[in-house]
């Protein structure tokens, strides 16, 4: 595929990013949003389909639970391959391309949302929507690539946060369908979504710039993955985006389940803990970038504990508007998460870089280098965190008719993610660059 290419990229060069840089890399960090905004939607597309599945279709909630877990299952393994085909064909390139296989689950949706399909075909169209959860680790790869460290956080937070919110979006294209024309017409959100996806690979085309500086490495990949920084990371990413794409993925079923939520009930309150999710995502890369990832980051799963006993105390009790609004704050607590949590990354393999001597020009290629390796990784098992938070619901559902016990296990592993973030990363001096090594002054 040919493709525009830019041969010379050089962002911590501040006079570069001012004449060039800036303006270059935040038309491809827009683009890139739209693309990953699609695909987004497309991946969670299987959290809106349930609800248009009465009894018609033969299907219990475990079944249900199933399907929506087959499509986080395979959006996280994608992510890995996802990440390394950037540097193999291009941001650009790789955005058009991916954009536009987002085709293939979308027709294949549209071609079997209806009685009568049988429950494996269900289930393979379900995982053919995870690709969709590739893009976001391209995405973040690429728009990595683009900016400088001290820009990381704004920019990685702003660019997951509108993928994100393609979740509650898609929610709000099933909610207008089933509140305006009823719970039978799941093919018109499919068919909103066709021009959408060609658009989305239009715009890419025409609009973004491959990087010729950015390949694959293979020893960095290999270095990131001996690195026990990359999977403390991904043990917290868990935590955070696993448990927004989980919850995203389950809430619906478990207000139709648990509190006998009509669909159009459901989906007119599904969309809202995704949507603040998303929007507070760039907020938590900006306060990373202003007070430090690992105090965000700490502070966030001191309170998503505390949100998560309040969704216990509000299940046993049956009472849906505190089990509201507890699952609420969980959503925006996690996005505030999300964002801290991706701009350590960088910033943990750059301090290492100074650690060992490297002058700062070496040391931001090598947090480059590295991080960029470690995202894909840290992003697929992030992400298979939403496929525990499924089978969790799922069996606890199973055993008990309720989610009770399985937010008390997400309970235990929060308190498991704010122990490792201040063991490893405050207790001691943190391999994290103070901000007069990153150039700037301190505030």
């Amino acid at each position: 595929m040919a493709g525009r290419w830019i041969e010379t990229w050089e962002p911590e060069d501040e006079t570069f990013w001012r004449e060039k840089g800036e303006r270059v890399a935040r038309r491809n960090l827009w683009f890139s949003v739209l693309s990953e905004h699609i695909g987004f939607s497309i991946w969670t597309l299987w959290s809106v389909m349930v609800l248009f599945m009465g009894p018609e279709y033969g299907i219990d909630p475990a079944g249900k639970f199933f399907l929506i877990s087959t499509a986080t299952l395979v959006g996280a393994l994608v992510r890995v391959p996802y990440t390394f085909a950037v540097a193999r064909f291009g941001g650009r390139n790789w955005t058009v391309f991916s954009a536009v296989s987002l085709l293939v689950p979308t027709l294949a949706a549209f071609w079997v949302m209806e009685p009568g399909t049988s429950y494996a075909t269900f289930v393979a169209v379900a995982a053919l929507t995870g690709i969709g959860g590739g893009n976001f680790a391209s995405s973040m790869t690429n728009i990595n690539a683009f900016f400088p460290l001290r820009k990381k956080g704004w920019a990685l937070g702003l660019n997951a946060g509108g993928g994100n919110i393609g979740v509650p979006v898609v929610q709000l294209v099933g909610l207008l369908v089933i509140g305006t024309l009823g719970a039978s017409h799941p093919r018109i959100v499919l068919g909103a979504y066709i021009p959408l996806i060609v658009l989305a690979a239009v715009c890419a085309s025409l609009y973004m710039d491959n990087l010729r500086p950015v390949k694959n490495d293979t020893g960095a990949a290999l270095e990131a993955v001996r690195d026990p920084h990359t999977w403390i990371m991904a043990a917290l990413y868990i935590g955070t985006f696993g448990s927004f794409i989980g919850y995203s993925f389950a809430f619906g079923l478990v207000l139709q389940t648990q509190f006998g939520r009509t669909p159009l009930q459901a989906a007119s309150l599904t969309f809202i803990g995704p949507l603040l999710g998303s929007l507070i995502r760039p907020v938590g890369g900006r306060l990373a970038d202003r007070y430090g990832g690992a105090r965000i980051t700490l502070a966030t799963f001191a309170a998503m504990a505390a949100a998560t006993g309040v969704v216990i105390q509000a299940s046993g009790n049956a009472s849906l508007p505190v089990f509201l609004t507890g699952f609420t704050a969980l959503f925006v607590l996690t996005g505030l998460g999300n964002g801290s949590t991706y701009k350590m990354i960088p910033g943990i393999f750059h301090a290492k870089a100074l650690a060992r001597g490297l002058d700062a020009e070496a040391a931001a290629a090598h947090g480059r280098r590295l991080s960029g390796a470690a995202m894909g990784l840290i992003g697929a098992v992030g992400a298979l965190g939403g496929l525990a938070i499924n089978l969790a619901f799922r069996q606890s559902f199973q055993a008990t008719g309720t989610g009770t016990a399985a937010f008390w296990s997400f309970l235990a592993f929060y308190g498991v993610c704010f122990t490792l973030t201040w063991a490893v990363y405050l207790r001691r001096p943190a391999p994290v660059p103070t901000r007069a090594q990153l150039g700037y002054a301190e505030v």
